[in-house]
């Protein structure tokens, strides 16, 4: 069954059809969320929230992109949580922990103990960069940058115009950039020059 036929059982009331359509799309919208967030369980959080407000929303759907609608209410929730911790700020007590078990998520079991230490001083270095940005542009690099969508998909997920997806994108690359040159301790060594 293709997307639209599910997208048209889930607004009849089919719970099997949605739930298909979360199975398409968990991965991506947590994926965002992560990035955005840059926490594990408030990005648990969103995409939750994200699913149950794009339920209780589906026949809001006015067809076009279901990919791009949902990732808009994959960062309206994101967006709510930064929001909240402003209003209040707090480290939960695991924070303080190291979580052995996230360190071992993206672990490939075909590279040496080297690669991965350098691919984790990467992921780590460019996560870090991106919790420097803005979350307007952070948002903007996930979707276009990790995410892969286009100019035009990204202005409808942020209900921007294109010329200004277009220059946020552009600015939050060069914070990127000067960040990563400021901080090339964080690099793997050979990136490093």
């Amino acid at each position: 069954m293709n997307e639209e036929e599910l997208i048209a059982q889930a607004i009849s009331g089919s719970v099997d059809a949605f739930n298909q359509l979360v199975e398409l799309h968990q991965q991506t919208a947590y994926n965002l969320a992560y990035r955005i967030l840059g926490d594990q369980e408030y990005a648990t959080d969103a995409t939750q929230e994200a699913f149950i407000r794009c339920y209780r929303s589906l026949e809001q759907f006015r067809g076009g992109a279901f990919r791009a609608w949902l990732l808009r209410i994959v960062t309206n929730c994101c967006y709510d949580q930064l929001r909240a911790r402003r209003r209040r700020p707090n480290t939960p007590i695991d924070d303080m922990v190291e979580d052995e078990e996230h360190s071992d998520i993206l672990r490939d079991d075909a590279e040496t103990p080297e690669e991965h230490l350098e691919h984790r001083e990467l992921y780590d270095a460019l996560q870090l960069s991106l919790e420097v940005l803005p979350p307007e542009q952070r948002t903007i690099v996930v979707l276009s940058d990790i995410e892969g969508l286009s100019y035009e998909e990204i202005a409808v997920v942020t209900s921007l115009a294109l010329g200004t997806v277009k220059s946020r994108l552009n600015r939050a690359r060069g914070k990127l950039r000067d960040y990563l040159l400021a901080h090339k301790e964080l690099l793997p060594e050979h990136l490093r020059h």
